[in-house]
């Protein structure tokens, strides 16, 4: 058995915490020009766009219906790339969308593992590891 098997679970909920609040942050600039350098009042696809990013990055945030948000904001992260960073070229390196590529993965790789030990999943539904 390895020793570092035991910090697992907090680090897979630390990880889980600041990529949802990282996300969310994307959406609060969207929709609330919060935290500074947003703009605010997005509407149309912006508007759907911060709504998936703010509600969805704290559900991922504190682990609840995980699996379902992850999902929902991975496809928002595909989407996400492929209408803004991939008509200035398809590499993510050179259209600036490798945080847009990142995330979508991370998203991808949650929703398929769920919320781990310590999310709010386990504890509202009772579900045993």
């Amino acid at each position: 058995m390895n020793s570092l098997n035991r910090f697992a679970d907090p680090v897979y909920c630390i990880m889980r915490l600041i990529l949802g609040l990282m996300f969310a942050c994307h959406g609060g600039q969207k929709l609330l020009g919060f935290p500074g350098g947003g703009h605010g009042g997005a509407g149309g696809l912006m508007l759907l766009g911060g709504i998936i990013e703010l509600v969805g990055g704290l559900m991922i945030a504190f682990g609840f219906l995980t699996r379902l948000a992850a999902f929902v904001s991975a496809g928002e992260m595909a989407v996400a790339y492929f209408r803004v960073h991939a008509h200035a070229n398809f590499w993510p390196l050179l259209n600036r969308g490798e945080v847009t590529v990142l995330y979508c993965f991370v998203f991808l790789y949650l929703s398929a593992a769920g919320g781990g030990a310590w999310a709010m999943d386990r504890t509202l539904l009772g579900r045993k590891r």
